[in-house]
């Protein structure tokens, strides 16, 4: 099996060893630098383990040969784009049960016409995870409200709409949120 663990710890920023102890129970960076290079075989166990540890899917860590990858081909930073020092790839955005999705239609916050959100579905017990980013609001009669989540008490939600000179709402026990997690922008 080919993984793409090295390319997903990379992506990240992390080491090896960040990798070892963020795996429950921990391991050793050694290990970890042998999964990676293919020199200990890479179990589902520990496929599972590396992907928790990383915070992405196991199927994100396997390299399949009908999934496209896209190249880097550099990197941007405030002194502009220069080539990366090694070969890199990114994986393209996935649907996945727990996403919804929401599209711009007209520009509000720093939202554009034609964007595409992505959230991730939660539940209450989850919802202090997207304090301070912007959340989809399920409300009665099939009506959202899209808002940052800027603080609870309870059950309550204290919510800012994106749009300018709009005031807070607060929202009581909503059965679930989605907090935005992936920005899809076509230039």
């Amino acid at each position: 099996m080919i993984t793409a663990i090295r390319e997903v710890r990379r992506a990240k920023g992390l080491t090896l060893d960040d990798v070892a102890r963020a795996c429950e129970p921990p391991t050793t960076a050694q290990t970890i630098g042998r999964l990676e290079t293919g020199t200990r075989t890479v179990s589902v166990d520990w496929l599972n383990r590396i992907a928790t540890a990383l915070g992405v899917t196991a199927a994100d860590l396997v390299k399949l040969p009908d999934r496209t990858d896209v190249a880097v081909a550099a990197l941007l930073d405030a002194n502009g784009a220069h080539a990366p020092r090694q070969a890199a790839s990114v994986v393209p955005p996935r649907g996945d049960a727990a996403l919804l999705a929401l599209l711009v239609t007209g520009s509000i916050g720093d939202y554009r016409a034609g964007d595409e959100i992505w959230a991730e579905r939660l539940a209450p017990a989850d919802f202090a995870r997207a304090l301070n980013r912007d959340v989809l609001v399920p409300r009665p009669a099939g009506r959202f409200l899209f808002a940052r989540l800027i603080g609870r008490e309870g059950d309550k939600l204290h919510l800012l709409p994106l749009g300018s000179g709009q005031r807070q709402q607060v929202v009581t026990d909503p059965p679930w949120i989605a907090q935005a997690t992936i920005l899809i922008r076509k230039l």
